[in-house]
């Protein structure tokens, strides 16, 4: 279906990108279904280690989508949220990799709300160039190339996306569904005209690419996983993923956790909204 001779740079047609980028959303896609099966079903759930769930659906759908992309790319390693046992030492090596979140929102697949997403990033040096978020059960793909742009792709259509620059009216603040933290509450003190949004999963990263979200601020822990294609897409609409000194989420650290991270139109706004500030203030303990 394609070479696997995999180019990142801007000597390669634009053509060439986008044929790339819709081959990891039929990737994401055959995943995606495999996940919709067992979602019909009395699923069970397990705990792993950190006491996160674990379903049928994450361990088929890292399955479908390591095979593709070692039979795609070969030469490219892999590193997955369900597959993560991989010494430092050895992926330190690494210069470019795929960073794999089979199923981001396992807790909202099992509260069956739709909110889960398969979340497929290119990592070149310690930044996410490529990115493709897919949403099963609207079978939607985002996806984005950090040096040509940020598409939506539904029913084989292309949309490109742009982030808006919040006015001075009301905010649209887009939070997660699951994970609420009292970091977050003070922090939207600063914005008293502001409206909140609420959603699961990378569909996040997505709202705040669309132009549907202005501001995602998360506190809580997250993994490299759970943002780098989120990052890419969102960089690649004009936006920008910050930890709280200012600098982009950086990637395939000794620790795979990443610390709080702000996501918005751009710095400038933020650093005006006096958010970033306010943000590194915050005791995180």
């Amino acid at each position: 279906m394609h070479d696997s001779k995999l180019q990142t740079t801007n000597d390669k047609h634009p053509g060439e990108e986008v044929k790339d980028l819709e081959t990891l959303a039929e990737i994401a896609k055959e995943a995606g279904e495999a996940i919709l099966e067992i979602y019909g079903t009395e699923f069970s759930v397990e705990k792993k280690a950190d006491r996160s769930p674990l379903t049928e659906a994450d361990t088929r759908s890292h399955q479908i989508i390591s095979r593709a992309l070692k039979a795609h790319y070969p030469e490219i390693p892999i590193l997955s949220e369900e597959g993560k046992e991989i010494d430092y030492a050895r992926r330190r090596k690494w210069s470019r990799f795929w960073l794999v979140d089979p199923l981001d929102g396992t807790k909202e697949f099992i509260k069956r709300n739709g909110e889960f997403t398969v979340n497929i990033a290119l990592v070149e040096g310690h930044a996410p160039i490529w990115g493709m978020i897919y949403i099963p059960v609207r079978a939607v793909a985002y996806v984005a190339n950090v040096n040509q742009g940020a598409w939506k792709i539904k029913d084989g259509k292309r949309q490109s996306l742009t982030v808006k620059r919040p006015l001075e009216g009301t905010v649209r603040v887009i939070k997660s569904r699951s994970h609420p933290s009292p970091q977050l509450e003070a922090l939207l003190d600063l914005l008293p005209d502001h409206e909140v949004i609420t959603r699961g999963s990378a569909l996040k990263f997505c709202a705040v690419a669309a132009g549907e979200a202005d501001f995602y601020p998360r506190f809580g822990p997250t993994w490299e996983w759970d943002t780098a294609a989120g990052q890419a897409i969102v960089t690649a609409a004009g936006g920008v993923v910050l930890d709280l000194k200012g600098k982009p989420l950086v990637y395939n650290k000794a620790n795979l956790i990443n610390g709080p991270f702000l996501v918005g139109s751009d710095l400038g706004w933020l650093t005006k909204k006096g958010l970033l500030e306010r943000a590194a203030g915050f005791n995180l303990d």
